[in-house]
């Protein structure tokens, strides 16, 4: 099984604190995800994050009809979290957010997500004509949307009560 990386950065005029609170409140991922993945996250709300969270979304890849469940493995406020796919489109997914104090109330964002396609070397080839596409333009539309989402209320941006607690080592 061939895996396969992708890595972005941005920064955001937001403190490390608000950044990781709007990421990770999972009913935002609507908002930065492209209208035409029919993205939904089917989870009642309200979702209590942490690890062992389970988040189920719906989505539409290419026209087909993808039910997808992540598990949160790795939940460390402000600094990082890891969702990890248990039901889905991929052999492997493991996506780490990053979240990193850039001074004077900016923060690095950085996603990197590790992921395997299923089906051997016809998987590959469907990376190579499709997977490896989508997924630049769903990134490039989410660092849009980010930036967006984050421009437009940076002095109204109230994030809820982020439980700093106890961290694994």
């Amino acid at each position: 099984m061939a895996i396969h990386l992708l890595e972005r950065r941005q920064r955001v005029e937001l403190s490390i604190e608000e950044a990781f609170a709007f990421y990770g409140d999972a009913r935002n991922l609507e908002l930065i995800t492209p209208p035409w993945l029919g993205f939904e996250v089917t989870t009642p709300a309200p979702i209590e994050m942490g690890v062992g969270t389970l988040i189920e979304y719906r989505l539409r890849l290419h026209r087909v009809p993808v039910r997808w469940r992540t598990r949160i493995t790795a939940w460390e406020p402000p600094q990082r979290f890891v969702d990890s796919q248990v039901r889905g489109p991929y052999s492997l997914w493991e996506h780490t957010h990053t979240f990193e104090d850039d001074g004077a109330g900016t923060t690095v964002i950085e996603d990197r997500v590790r992921y395997a396609i299923p089906l051997g070397p016809l998987g590959e080839l469907a990376n190579r004509l499709l997977v490896q596409r989508d997924m630049r333009r769903i990134f490039d539309y989410r660092r849009d949307a980010v930036a967006r989402e984050m421009s437009r209320t940076p002095q109204g941006f109230v994030p809820p009560p982020l439980d700093l607690g106890e961290r694994e080592s």
